[in-house]
């Protein structure tokens, strides 16, 4: 295991990168503790599997600098990283049979047979192979070879880190359930240090200690699952993590006052003045729905029931707002929406600001 080092790590895949947007990973300077379970969450093209590619060395960074354990390895290759990577889609040898290829990593190292069996039997089982190690990887299905393949990653025990690249991708759900468990349990056994590329929220908030979001090639907050939902520090966060995601609206900022769409929403704390993009944020768990003259009027559009709570969608005169109901609690036909003011952030260029101290 190691700790990670990115220090102003920046990569383009066009040469003599000069401006911000000829950059598809911007400066990243990041440490990542020895033994820490990580995800690199955000949608398809924000940078995750380049960043990640240039932590395993398929890539030389444009600018900066990668240290393991302190030790530079910025220009070293992948196989001088005692590395595991698991990719998106399965990586096994079909003509081998499933023990061999969870064997070949470490026959591939010299390790001795007993030891061999041993972790390969150990892996079999926490993944559900055991009764297939006999077989042939060429019949199996799409998502039993990449379970093989997640196997491969996992069956050494002297890595300095793994990495996996939307590994669950073509597994089935029930699977996918099963084998986020076996993980988490994995980094508690062995301590492994994880980093975990997905764009999926529950692998990631599931999975990791800590989650790195990314948008458009920069990592705009690093933080536990409570810290991204409580406080988002950009309403990037705000709108990707959550079901649904945060509100977030426009807004004139004075002291403890926004102003929305001629509408006064009170806020936690004071705020000196703001210029630029100015919006507040509040998750729909922190909107509540009353019938009387508090809070601001609000139009309801639809209502989805989704089991325990009902989602409501609304306008705030021309803003979207949505608020989670308990089931079962009222919807009031004339309702008004009354927004807890400790939860509403507020946020200029996309980025939190701090109140007043």
């Amino acid at each position: 295991m190691a700790r990670i080092d990115l220090d102003h790590i920046a990569h383009a895949y066009r040469p003599n990168p000069t401006r911000p947007s000829d950059f598809a990973l911007k400066e990243v300077d990041l440490t990542w503790d020895d033994g820490g379970a990580y995800a690199l969450l955000g949608p398809s093209g924000c940078g995750k599997t380049t960043l990640l590619n240039v932590i395993s060395g398929l890539l030389v960074p444009s600018r900066g600098r990668i240290l393991f354990g302190g030790q530079d390895v910025t220009r070293l290759p992948t196989e001088a990283r005692n590395i595991a990577q698991v990719f998106q889609f399965p990586v096994i040898y079909d003509t081998m049979s499933v023990y061999d290829n969870l064997a070949f990593p470490l026959r591939n190292r010299k390790v001795p047979e007993a030891e061999v069996d041993r972790a390969v039997r150990e892996t079999a089982g926490m993944i559900g192979l055991t009764d297939k190690l006999s077989r042939r990887a060429r019949g199996l299905t799409a998502d039993e070879k990449q379970t093989i393949s997640l196997g491969r990653g996992l069956v050494r025990q002297d890595v300095n880190a793994i990495l996996f690249d939307e590994p669950l991708t073509v597994i089935d759900p029930h699977m996918k359930w099963r084998l986020r468990s076996q993980l988490k349990h994995l980094h508690k056994r062995y301590g492994f240090t994880m980093i975990y590329v997905t764009h999926d929220q529950t692998e990631a908030l599931t999975f990791a200690d800590k989650v790195v979001v990314m948008y458009e090639g920069e990592v705009v907050q690093v933080g536990t699952p409570d810290e991204l939902f409580e406080r988002p520090r950009h309403t990037f966060v705000g709108y990707f993590i959550g079901s649904p995601g945060m509100n977030v609206m426009a807004a004139e900022v004075a002291g403890d006052l926004a102003r929305v769409g001629g509408h006064e929403i009170a806020l936690g704390r004071r705020y000196r003045p703001q210029t630029g993009k100015v919006e507040i944020g509040v998750r729909p768990e922190f909107v509540r729905l009353v019938d009387g003259a508090a809070g601001v009027p609000i139009t309801v559009r639809a209502v989805e029931d989704v089991g325990r709570y009902r989602i409501v969608r609304a306008r705030l005169g021309e803003k979207e707002i949505n608020a989670v109901v308990k089931e079962g609690a009222p919807i009031p036909g004339d309702a008004r929406a009354v927004l807890d003011p400790a939860r509403v952030n507020v946020y200029v260029d996309g980025h939190l600001v701090e109140p007043e101290v």
